[in-house]
């Protein structure tokens, strides 16, 4: 069986791979960190179980830095077309012209 220090640092690094929630006292645990509480104070999981459960901390960290390399090397991601098209002429060194609308005034 899996020694209580190595489970309860599997239990850390899962609970440090979820996504974060925010800080509230009138809020309660979420079902999923209920349902992994209870799962690892229970009896002792199979030597199985723990490596199935590294696995998904493993896969987990490898998500979240997928995600964060996105986000830095493709900015304009959340960008709408208009912005990205302003933020590309602005990098090469040119603004775009002001556009009117019927009734006369700036977009």
């Amino acid at each position: 069986m899996s020694n209580p220090i190595r489970l309860r640092s599997l239990y850390r690094s899962l609970l440090r791979e979820l996504p974060p929630r925010p800080l509230a006292k009138s809020q309660s645990r979420s079902p999923l960190h209920n349902r992994l509480r209870n799962t690892f104070s229970s009896d002792a999981p199979n030597e199985r179980a723990v490596e199935e459960v590294n696995q998904l901390v493993r896969y987990l960290r490898a998500q979240r830095q997928y995600t964060t390399l996105l986000e830095r090397y493709n900015p304009g991601m959340g960008m709408d077309e208009e912005e990205r098209v302003r933020l590309t002429a602005r990098r090469v060194g040119m603004d775009l012209p002001v556009e009117y609308t019927e009734d006369g005034q700036k977009d």
